[in-house]
């Protein structure tokens, strides 16, 4: 599979988003091997943008590390800087299960209560909201209100 091939504005901005990542993938004494290659593989399944920590002190072989990673799992090749190789390749979409039957799941929702008096951090409070629920601005969980049928509208219909 060839490589995908970026614009230097686009590899830029991928090398300012793993500035901060730590390496997920680890290549040893060993080199690049096909354990290596799956779990390097299943990394950017999972998050798309990972760093590769080379343990060799060869900068050639490091250089081909990169290489044969950007090759063999169609990923683009960000940045090579010391022993660290950032790669990056696009997420696949994730299928959703539509299930017409199911209605709306219950969801964790973090509320900020900020203090009266300023300065303190916010207190984060999780909070699960249940299907027939919603939270207000204040951060209370209501119920949704049944809505009652008239009885004179369903009087008229018999």
């Amino acid at each position: 599979m060839p490589q995908i091939q970026l614009t230097p504005a686009q590899r830029k901005e991928h090398r300012a988003l793993a500035h901060h990542l730590t390496p997920v993938v680890f290549i040893g004494n060993d080199g690049l091997t096909e354990a290596v290659i799956k779990e390097t593989d299943q990394a950017l399944k999972a998050h798309g943008l990972i760093k590769v920590r080379v343990f060799s002190d060869d900068r050639a072989a490091r250089e081909d590390c990169l290489q044969t990673l950007s090759d063999r799992l169609d990923a683009a090749p960000i940045q090579h800087i010391g022993k660290l190789l950032v790669l990056w390749r696009p997420l696949p979409d994730k299928e959703k299960a539509l299930d017409e039957d199911r209605g709306a799941a219950p969801r964790d929702v973090k509320v900020l209560k900020f203090s009266s008096r300023g300065g303190q951090r916010p207190q984060v409070k999780t909070v699960r909201v249940l299907g027939n629920q919603r939270l207000t601005a204040g951060g209370t969980v209501k119920r949704a209100k049944v809505l009652q049928k008239s009885v004179k509208k369903s009087n008229q219909a018999d």
